[in-house]
């Protein structure tokens, strides 16, 4: 059940009881807490469970044994736990002596999630560790160690914490065999060096850039009080933090009225189409499998957030189970919008050689943009010398960048003006002529469909198919249409896998653009609650639109699926581009005009004129 009350830095888990409790005496609820542990019996092996306890009784009000069969998420010790491993297994140092380094050149293990396990395989809890080589020659920490790959991969089994198996990997291109391992012991001689960090950059970093500030001499036009409570130009919303989702925006209003209950980002998923073994398991679920919020960026002043900024602290469970503050995880500032402006809360998550920048963004005319942003450094490969390959592109000598896609989930729980909506899409489909009807051929109809039971469905730019969710007891009084919020799935390709394959069964939310379900306690994951070394999809969207339930008329959940496939080109070496997606929400007769018409209209008095000539450059006051 929902409850409509103020969330604190943890996600609260509700029940029955306490809804009826709410509503009857209309006071918070008591404080409920998730705990996640493993109970290890005489057989050794952990067996995952969780607990939920209500704080202010201190009692349990809810136990659930999930078993040994499913992988808890990771936790972030597990990886120093595999580095650690590997400087300890004499297999793997010995595998390391194979390979003739260049003098100076130092291992780095990056350790990875397996990835799911293959059909038969035993259902052990494994990690996986890339291998680079670091050139400490130039004495710099930072040193790109990407650009030196190593052909071969640790595997280390969690509970034992042992190195069980090291994968050895083919470098071959077009034309060689899927295995096969045509490199020599001095395997990185043909690589090169690719440094980004400003320092160490060839030539040294432009000279002609100059800064650009952003100034707010009276302060921001948004407050924020209660620690969480966010008002800004008759927009009031709740921002909260957890290590599994990152930021996520709750009880969304316009000028009072209810737009969203909850927003957030559900799950990403970035699977590699490389054939060769081992790669089709590399695919990280980056949400699922370790949480965005645990590895959300402690935010800098100057550096990720412009003019007057507000931040926001999450918490974190640490090695010891203790809560643990992760600081200025969330900013919160405005941005101009070309007419208008809109007010941005953002966080961006490091995860391994990826960035990936998350925002909510919300505008004077009611509107809610999420945007994703994608950087980093493309996940690379051992390539030999001269070759080139159907699996990715050779961005460097040596250095193969492997095709992959990244598929976003954002899950939308909408209240227009209440908790009861239905979701209908539009077409507008051209009229064959008609003497009485279409005398001149120039008209269109647009045609709607309503979706009545929980479904999963396309974007189609061909015919403009337009999503609304709307309030069918909600009339415009302009239009006669139910009030709503519209939006349009961006048209990007869905997972490439082929169906029933590993990769393709454990993100079955990625087969459709849209889904649309009905609201259930605990349903936040469009992946599941478990994705780590998962083989099926489980508790995903799929699951959740197989029950056909009645969303008409009813508190139903949206979901987005949109993505990136990424097939590397050159230029995003060292570092990629930023590449941005944008999927907009925006009021549909649900205002009786334009909301911001009243918005001011106001001369930057700040701006000025710049002319340059062959003699002096000169500055004139606008």
């Amino acid at each position: 059940m929902k409850l409509h009350v103020v969330p604190n830095i943890t996600e609260l888990v509700s029940s029955s009881l306490l809804h009826q409790n709410i509503l009857r005496f209309h006071r918070q609820p008591h404080r409920l807490a998730k705990c996640q542990y493993d109970i290890i019996g005489s057989d050794k092996i952990p067996e995952y469970q969780e607990s939920v306890i209500d704080v202010d009784l201190r009692k349990k009000v809810r136990h659930e044994v999930i078993g040994k069969d499913t992988q808890a998420c990771l936790t972030l010790w597990e990886f120093q736990t595999l580095v650690e491993a590997c400087n300890k297994s004499k297999g793997f140092q010995d595998a390391i002596l194979e390979f003739k380094l260049p003098e100076g050149f130092e291992l780095v293990v990056e350790p990875w999630p397996y990835g799911g396990l293959d059909v038969g395989a035993e259902n052990q809890r494994y990690f996986q560790g890339l291998c680079f080589a670091q050139d400490m020659n130039n004495k710099n920490a930072d040193s790109n160690f990407y650009a030196y790959p190593l052909p071969i991969i640790p595997v280390m089994d969690a509970h034992k914490k042992e190195i069980v198996r090291i994968d050895r990997l083919a470098t071959g291109g077009k034309g060689d065999s899927m295995t096969g391992q045509t490199h020599s012991e001095r395997v990185l001689d043909h690589c090169q060096s690719a440094e980004y960090v400003p320092e160490m950059i060839a030539g040294g970093t432009r000279k002609d850039v100059k800064p650009i500030n952003i100034t707010q001499t009276e302060g921001p036009s948004f407050k924020v009080t209660d620690e969480s409570l966010v008002e800004w130009q008759k927009w009031s919303f709740r921002v909260s933090f957890n290590p599994r989702e990152g930021a996520v925006l709750h009880d969304v209003r316009y000028d009072g009225r209810s737009v969203l209950y909850r927003m957030s980002i559900s799950e990403m998923t970035v699977p590699y189409g490389d054939a060769r073994a081992p790669f089709h398991r590399k695919q990280a679920f980056d949400f699922g499998d370790g949480g965005a919020g645990n590895c959300a960026n402690n935010l800098s002043l100057g550096c990720d957030c412009l003019g007057v900024i507000k931040y926001f602290n999450g918490v974190i469970v640490g090695s010891d189970g203790q809560p643990k503050v992760h600081p200025n995880v969330i900013c919160l500032h405005e941005q101009d919008n070309g007419i208008g402006w809109k007010l941005v809360v953002q966080f961006i998550i490091t995860l391994a050689n990826y960035e990936y920048v998350f925002a909510y963004k919300l505008d004077t005319a009611g509107g809610i943009t999420l945007e994703v942003r994608a950087t980093g450094i493309v996940s690379v490969v051992n390539i030999y010398p001269g070759k080139t390959s159907d699996h990715g592109n050779v961005v460097s000598s040596g250095v193969l960048a492997q095709n992959h896609q990244h598929i976003f989930a954002a899950r939308v729980d909408p209240a227009i003006d209440g908790h009861n909506n239905t979701v209908i899409y539009e077409e507008s489909h051209g009229v064959p002529h008609n003497k009485k009807t279409n005398p001149n051929g120039n008209f269109y109809e647009i045609r709607k469909t309503t979706v009545n039971e929980s479904s999963g469905l396309d974007a189609n730019p061909i015919d403009h198919r337009v999503f609304k969710i709307v309030n069918p007891s909600k009339k415009n009084s302009h239009s006669g249409n139910p009030i709503g919020y519209k939006f349009s799935p961006l048209p990007t390709q869905k997972l490439l896998a082929a169906p029933g394959t590993l990769q393709a069964q454990r993100a079955l939310f990625a087969n459709h653009h849209v889904w649309v379900t009905k609201y259930q306690d605990d349903e936040l994951y469009a992946a599941g609650r478990f994705t780590l070394q998962s083989q099926l999809e489980q508790g995903g969207v799929h699951d959740m639109a197989a029950r056909k339930d009645n969303v008409e008329d009813e508190d139903l959940v949206l979901w987005n699926v949109f993505g990136l496939t990424h097939n590397p080109r050159v230029e995003d070496w060292p570092v990629m581009p930023v590449e941005i997606y944008q999927v907009q929400f925006k009021p549909s007769d649900f205002f009786e005009r334009n909301p911001a018409i009243d918005f001011p209209s106001t001369k930057n008095q700040a701006s000025v004129l710049v002319q340059n000539d062959c003699c002096s450059e000169k500055l004139y006051t606008s």
